[in-house]
């Protein structure tokens, strides 16, 4: 079976039509990019950054950001100056947008609950926050004071005892208002004007100023989350691998073109190395999704990057609803947004997706602002492995257990018997010699 492709002059999603089970798996790659070219010098900077600390930090900031930068530390009354600059409106957006998550991710929260798998043997798991988080929230050509609140409120709700944030800074040195604001809002502990590796290396480390984490959180450019990587070999915990944003839009004839046109443009335009797919079972809906684009993304301000994206995107025609919903399941999108008929019907049927936008008049845009749920999520096809951050992803859970003299003597003598098949002598000791106490 051959399938066509139809290519547009003017930078929009490649058609492809009829592809066979066999084309798809090629179709649905990603942009490749080889990270390990970034290594070697990621390394540098890191290790500069654990010998050299707030030396290398400041230099490095000067080289990257084209900025010399005195105090690390953003100070109080700078945040209160940030605040005055930020309207009303957008100050009640983020407080409605804090609100909605903090109420989802409260319902996250796992009560305790003991269980007693043998009489005298009772065995619970505790969730207890990890103590010192980093937030890296990206400032540069979007300054992403959403992403403080899907960090930042999370991690205050479970109570990490120290939260800190690191940014670059403009050429004066500053921080984008609305970033400071919303880290007043959810209560962040410490603000660092750093950006880039120098920010990752940072955290990983500590310095004489920014504090040592044990768990890093947030999106960044390609040597942002190869210095994530690298850290993390080092013992330094991330929250997930990570790649450019991406989308994918399940449509059929009830969907709207204009509405999915939107979608595709509001991950096109986060990179030029973004992708966006289009899936339908109607060709006519790939036409006038596409007629759509064309259209819209003249419009944006962002329209050399969102089109530099289109080129790397693709729009997949399939032949019914069942190929579409394996599609979905093989690309395992970061957003998947379903615009189908008997929508709750097809993501019943979803496994591999970040988050899941269903019907119409839910736009990718909601989750990545104020419906409640986290726009932290796995991409590049990790979905089929990772969960986008959450509650959990701010805890450790640890298991506890405690049993009584009656309750070793009824599981001890399988312990010793278990213990003795494995050799291990002093595993059978351990349990000898207290149900020979019981005696």
């Amino acid at each position: 079976i051959f399938f066509r492709v139809y290519l547009f002059f003017f930078a929009m999603p490649a058609i492809y039509e009829n592809p066979s089970a066999e084309q798809l798996p090629e179709l649905l790659k990603r942009p490749l990019f080889d990270s390990s070219k970034l290594e070697a010098a990621v390394s540098a900077v890191l290790k500069d950054i654990e010998e050299q600390g707030d030396d290398a930090v400041r230099r490095y900031t000067s080289k990257f950001d084209g900025v010399d930068i005195d105090a690390i530390q953003v100070t109080d009354a700078e945040i209160a100056a940030a605040e005055a600059l930020v309207s009303d409106d957008l100050k009640n957006a983020i407080q409605m947008a804090k609100e909605n998550i903090a109420t989802f991710h409260a319902s996250q929260k796992e009560e305790v609950k003991v269980v007693e798998t043998r009489p005298g043997v009772r065995c619970w798991r505790k969730s207890l926050p990890i103590e010192r988080v980093g937030l890296y929230i990206p400032g540069g050509s979007a300054p992403l004071f959403s992403t403080v609140l899907m960090l930042g409120v999370p991690a205050k709700l479970v109570g990490c005892k120290e939260v800190v944030l690191c940014s670059p800074p403009n050429k004066e040195g500053k921080l984008h208002p609305a970033i400071l604001y919303a880290a007043k809002t959810v209560g962040i502990d410490k603000v660092f004007r750093v950006g880039g590796v120098q920010a990752i290396g940072g955290m990983a480390y500590g310095t004489a100023t920014i504090p040592k984490v044990y768990k890093i959180f947030g999106p960044g450019n390609q040597y942002v989350m190869a210095a994530k990587s690298l850290v993390q070999r080092a013992g330094v915990s991330i929250d997930m691998p990570a790649g450019p944003s991406e989308v994918m839009v399940v449509a059929d004839e009830t969907c709207n073109p204009a509405f999915a046109a939107s979608d595709l443009l509001s991950q096109a335009e986060h990179g030029p190395d973004s992708q966006v797919v289009l899936v339908t079972t109607v060709r006519s809906v790939a036409d006038a999704v596409n007629a759509e684009v064309e259209k819209q993304v003249k419009e944006l301000p962002r329209c050399e990057i969102a089109e530099t994206s289109l080129g790397n995107s693709k729009c997949i025609v399939v032949k019914d609803r069942d190929q579409a919903l394996e599609v979905a399941n093989m690309y395992a999108a970061e957003h998947l947004i379903l615009q189908v008929s008997d929508v709750e019907e097809f993501a019943e049927k979803i496994v591999n997706a970040g988050s899941v936008f269903m019907g119409n008049y839910s736009p990718e845009s909601v989750g990545d602002y104020i419906s409640g749920t986290n726009h932290t999520l796995p991409t590049n096809g990790y979905a089929r492995m990772y969960s986008g951050v959450s509650y959990d992803s701010f805890v450790k859970k640890v298991t506890f257990q405690q049993l009584s003299g009656d309750g070793l003597k009824v599981v001890g003598p399988s312990v010793e018997v278990m213990a003795e098949a494995e050799e291990l002598v002093a595993h059978k000791r351990a349990v000898t010699l207290r149900l020979a106490s019981l005696q």
